[in-house]
């Protein structure tokens, strides 16, 4: 994998599967609300599950699959509060403190956008070493619009000013890198591995990397 860094100003960063390791959001989600969930309701563990997943599907892609405060409302629990329980497993992927501080040295503007609620963005924030090394932050709640949407990247033009032929996406959702080429952005980056429990992916119709140390600006 090799970016010619000369042609980017600006790096337009994910959060959760791209910065961070994924497998604190698969293991809360399909793990320890629907754990948490059976036992503040009182129900069979199976069928929390079940039932978890079916609507958690029902919303993909949406803001509201994002959402903390929808969550906590639909489920009568406290979302944040049981994401605190295992902020342990909350990490930065291999290499990612290193890939910003290059690119801060190189003066490359770092931008994260994200999905992630705002409670969940500061509980990462505050449990991992990125925020320092980031200039700007952008939450889509902010913009009532998902990365999926094009309404969300017309947004972020509005608000933060980059040069689409002159900026690099890195995100580990496919759909969102769809979004964002629809959107004119010109250089688009998948990451293979975004769950270091889970096998890496294949994927086909973006250029993909596993760990940032094969992109470093000063590598």
């Amino acid at each position: 994998m090799k970016i010619d860094w000369n042609n980017i100003d600006t790096v337009l960063l994910d959060m959760d599967g791209t910065l961070l390791d994924l497998h604190f959001d698969n293991f809360f989600w399909l793990t320890h609300l629907p754990k948490r969930y059976a036992e503040h309701h009182n129900l069979c563990p199976n069928k929390a599950t079940r039932e978890l997943h079916g609507r958690f599907n029902d919303k993909r892609g949406t803001l509201d699959w994002y959402c903390l405060e929808y969550w906590s409302k639909e489920l009568s629990v406290n979302i944040r509060q049981l994401k605190e329980e295992i902020d342990h497993l909350i990490q930065e992927r291999p290499f990612v403190l290193e890939f910003l501080q290059q690119l801060g040295a190189s003066g490359k503007q770092r931008v994260l956008v994200t999905n992630a609620h705002p409670l969940s963005l500061e509980l990462k924030l505050s449990a991992t070493g990125i925020g320092g090394l980031l200039d700007h932050i952008y939450s889509s709640h902010e913009f009532g619009q998902p990365k999926e949407s094009q309404l969300f990247w017309q947004a972020l033009a509005e608000q933060q000013h980059f040069d689409p032929s002159r900026t690099l996406f890195i995100d580990d959702s496919i759909d969102v890198l769809h979004s964002a080429q629809q959107f004119g952005i010109a250089h688009l980056l998948g990451i293979n591995q975004p769950d270091s429990k889970q096998a890496p992916r294949t994927i086909d119709e973006f250029q993909t990397i596993t760990h940032f140390d094969e992109i470093l600006p000063n590598g």
